[in-house]
């Protein structure tokens, strides 16, 4: 917390300074549940970072066995097919595309390849004329990825993505040194397309039941509005009509897949760069 040294955090937790240090150092790694939230409250955390320092501090027995299985069920698949008017796509805890219906696609057709959202961002030049609050774009995806590993430390995805975007990009570095968490949600994001120009976007983020690992990414127009008829528009695009060539409900990605393995609390909240 800036402003507080070391001293003085320990002291609104309670615990002592000798202890902290090695809470920080990762060489405390089976702290109380009471300690942790005492030292959350001297931080002034809020809720959602809250949760992700006692997930920090849990061990491998404690968590969730999910399998992280990247393999989308092909009635999610149909599903996102069936909505002709609203680009959806399934991500990963690594924010890696995983699969997207044919509007998705479209939408992020001026981008290299529409394979990890952070990539997208970061590594791809077409970002900042995409994003046009590229800034939050940015803060939001390293948030979502430090969300993503408190809930599974071991991931070697997550730690491969965060490696290469922290080699590519200073941006990426520096976001990700502030340890900031936030999970997706409900937003609204400005972006302008390549053939259809400026959309004005509500999306929703939906855990997959059967499937934590993976998120259901719906973004939505209002009715009557420039964004509802840009989507329309969207759909008579070259882009569009390339992605529909793909038959429905397959078992591959509805598209391009790009290259997906090439990208200290407790655990040590510092393990990754």
């Amino acid at each position: 917390m800036p402003g507080l040294r070391r001293e003085e955090v320990a002291l609104l937790a309670g615990v002592s300074a000798d202890y902290y240090v090695r809470l920080e150092q990762g060489r405390e790694t089976h702290p109380s549940p009471q300690v942790v939230a005492a030292v959350a409250l001297a931080l002034r955390l809020d809720a959602e970072a809250t949760g992700h320092l006692h997930r920090l501090c849990l061990d491998d027995t404690q968590r969730p066995g999910h399998p992280r299985d990247e393999t989308v069920s092909a009635q999610l698949l149909r599903l996102m097919d069936g909505w002709a008017s609203t680009p959806a796509f399934i991500v990963g805890p690594a924010l890696d595309v995983l699969a997207a219906n044919s509007l998705a696609v479209a939408l992020h057709s001026g981008f290299a390849r529409f394979d990890n959202l952070a990539r997208m961002v970061f590594a791809d030049l077409a970002g900042r004329g995409f994003y046009r609050d590229w800034d939050r774009a940015a803060r939001s995806c390293v948030a979502e990825i430090r969300a993503a590993y408190g809930f599974d430390p071991g991931s070697a995805r997550i730690a491969v993505v965060v490696g290469e975007l922290s080699s590519a990009s200073d941006d990426f570095a520096r976001l990700w040194r502030l340890h900031e968490v936030k999970g997706k949600s409900l937003d609204v994001k400005h972006v302008r397309h390549p053939d259809v120009g400026d959309l004005h976007i509500e999306y929703a983020a939906f855990t997959v039941n059967g499937n934590p690992h993976q998120q259901l990414v719906v973004y939505q127009a209002a009715p009557a509005t420039p964004t509802a008829a840009a989507f329309e528009r969207l759909r008579t695009t070259p882009a569009f009509r390339r992605s529909e060539a793909i038959s429905p409900g397959s078992d591959a990605p509805r598209q391009p897949a790009g290259e997906a393995a090439t990208m200290g609390w407790c655990d040590s909240i510092d393990s990754l760069p």
